[in-house]
């Protein structure tokens, strides 16, 4: 069988990249939504007055810390750190500052102000970072099945069939989490494998640490991929393993220096986070930071409840655990298939175990987001073996979950936390039915909502049947 592309030469690849990344740009979400807000306060304030305190939009947020005189943002600093490259060129293009404005929900020239950087910061990084962990999926999966259909159906099942996209329009942390683990685990994957290089184990460390420095969460949810690389390392010769080991960990401690830098900067201390200092959640008091233990009806809610199931908005990932099965069973991809068990399954424990498991306002179970890529590599696993009306079903399954997906990217990832119907009600008869949109057309350059939403599609349709034809000559090229 002839060899498949390398992946920077691979065109498929760079269509799922550019799709991807495409769609989750193009919409966008309230900037006054408590996280946004308060992580882009953040940034101002580093960016502006060389300091991470953000009184003076304290009004503007209930997520936030409080510590002696000073409000802050409760968050891990990660989104706020990377957002600062944004924000300057933003404030150098317009010759505007925060302190120009009067900050306030009804300042529209604010709302302005603020919108425009933090859309700024969702395209640069979480819409980025989002597409490249579908390319990676997709190269993934196209090498472990030895299949290039199946690659492409994990990556768009990944990208576009998931609220992956939704999250990823909004600077919240669980998008580029989830992305980070993704690549991390694509860069242990082939950083392990023939054709490894020191490159591999850069990425991997970068991937981890910062995904950390996003939602320190991340510290549990990434153990999966440290424990897969630590059992791919014992194949290698043990100097080339430390090497890489140490490679991985000294590039991944360029996290923990950001990090001691902004609290030094924030809270003239190393010791301090954010979250010990948030003022109007009290059961972040509960166990540690709001995490005690997995509640079975939890996880069922998690799973299959109305209010915030997983399948509820990404029905396609119903096939994943028929896939992940498969990859189990069969001892050459045993490895791959017990790291989407962990991957998938540890983040949902995480979200089962925190009190505030519903995530407030949110479409789906955003605290659970790490796991859809771990979920998606056995879409692709199901997918190479099943048959062709299993194939149809799974293609139809798909289909419909990107429809939905790109409701709920357009109109609401953030449905009110005590509406029971979240995706019926919150999403399609308030936002989406009437025509609330949020798309770069009809935000930025005078176009109705509906039209913003033909010119995606018909962006996207173009693309689609683009990576259709890439696929295909590929897979005539393989036999």
């Amino acid at each position: 069988m002839p060899t498949s592309p390398p992946l920077r030469r691979d065109p498929v690849a760079w269509v799922i990249l550019i799709l991807v990344w495409f769609s989750c740009a193009w919409f966008g979400s309230w900037e006054f939504n408590p996280n946004n807000a308060v992580r882009m306060f953040a940034t101002l304030s580093l960016v502006e007055e060389g300091d991470a305190t953000i009184d003076e939009y304290a009004a503007l947020t209930i997520d936030k810390a409080h510590f002696g005189d000073h409000y802050y943002s409760d968050k891990a600093p990660g989104i706020t750190v990377l957002g600062i490259p944004a924000v300057m060129v933003a404030n150098a293009v317009s010759g505007q500052r925060a302190s120009d404005f009067v900050p306030g929900f009804e300042n529209r020239e604010f709302n302005r102000f603020l919108k425009i950087r933090i859309r700024l910061v969702a395209i640069t990084i979480c819409a980025v970072l989002s597409a490249l962990a579908a390319m990676l999926l997709y190269d993934l999966v196209r090498r472990v099945t030895r299949d290039v259909e199946a690659g492409a159906v994990a990556a768009l099942s990944y990208g576009l069939g998931t609220t992956v996209w939704g999250w990823s329009t909004t600077i919240f942390g669980h998008a580029p989490v989830a992305a980070l683990l993704v690549i991390a685990s694509w860069a242990v994957w082939r950083g392990t494998g023939p054709g490894r290089s020191w490159f591999h184990a850069v990425v991997a460390g970068l991937a981890l640490g910062w995904a950390v420095l996003i939602e320190h969460s991340a510290l549990i949810a990434g153990l999966p991929v440290a424990g897969y690389a630590l059992w791919r390392l014992r194949s290698l010769p043990r100097g080339e393993a430390v090497r890489t080991v140490v490679v991985a960990l000294a590039v991944g401690a360029s996290a923990l220096v950001v990090l001691v830098g902004y609290n030094l900067i924030a809270f003239g201390t190393v010791f301090r986070l954010g979250y010990s200092g948030v003022t109007d959640f009290a059961g972040m008091q509960e166990g540690f930071f709001g995490l005690t233990y997995p509640k079975p009806y939890v996880l069922y809610e998690l799973t299959f409840g109305e209010r915030r199931g997983i399948l509820w908005v990404a029905p396609i990932l119903i096939v994943a655990p028929f896939g992940i099965a498969m990859l189990v069973r069969d001892p050459a991809t045993r490895a791959i298939g017990w790291l989407a068990v962990a991957g998938a399954v540890v983040p949902f424990l995480i979200n089962a175990s925190y009190y505030y498991w519903d995530g407030g306002n949110a479409t789906g179970p955003r605290h659970a987001l790490p796991a859809v890529g771990f979920l998606c590599i056995g879409i692709g696993a199901f997918w190479a073996q099943a048959t062709r009306w299993s194939r149809t079903a799974v293609a139809v399954l798909l289909a419909g979950s990107v429809v939905l997906n790109m409701a709920i990217a357009s109109a609401e990832i953030t449905a009110p936390g005590g509406e029971p119907r979240a995706l019926a009600v919150a999403v399609f008869r308030e936002r989406f039915d009437p025509g609330y949109l949020r798309t770069v057309a009809d935000e930025w350059f005078g176009y109705t909502p509906w039209q913003g939403l033909a010119i995606w599609a018909a962006v996207a349709g173009v693309l689609t049947v683009a990576l259709a034809g890439l696929v295909r000559r590929a897979k005539v090229k393989e036999r």
